[in-house]
């Protein structure tokens, strides 16, 4: 994969199905984008930890154009940042399964890995699913359409 750095274990996880995401060994602080050394205490010492493929709508967009995405995602597609459970705020992008037409900011999704074609490299990704549960999302909706 290109690319690959200190978030190399993120996606070899991600290869293998599963969601690991660095996490200081001195003070706990959970890091996303993964880094080589934490910026909270200085340390050099990271274990990756594993997550639930769980958490909340922080912002989506739904777009209706191509752009050069994935084939996989279909149009039109719902990007979303999802911030995970238990990672101390942070936050990764994906897409929402379907069409979402009622998506809001702080809905809860579970979600799972898919492969996808980057100009023709098969990749791991994100998809995510609306939970079933009722919402305590917010009212105010501020999702973008592009």
């Amino acid at each position: 994969m290109k690319g690959i750095g200190a978030d190399e274990a993120y996606w070899q996880a991600l290869s293998a199905g599963e969601l690991k995401l660095p996490q200081c060994s001195a003070c706990g602080k959970t890091h996303w984008p993964a880094v080589w050394r934490c910026g909270e205490c200085g340390s050099w010492e990271h274990e990756w930890k594993s997550f639930e493929f769980s958490g909340t709508i922080f912002s989506w967009a739904r777009t209706w154009h191509e752009f050069g995405a994935a084939k996989e995602f279909g149009l039109p597609y719902v990007s979303v940042v999802v911030e995970i459970d238990n990672a101390n705020g942070r936050r990764l992008l994906g897409t929402i399964a379907g069409n979402a037409e009622n998506i809001r900011i702080g809905d809860r999704v579970r979600g799972e890995v898919i492969s996808v074609n980057i100009e023709d490299e098969v990749i791991p990704a994100l998809r995510w699913h609306l939970d079933d549960k009722p919402s305590t999302a917010t009212k105010f909706n501020s999702g973008a359409t592009l």
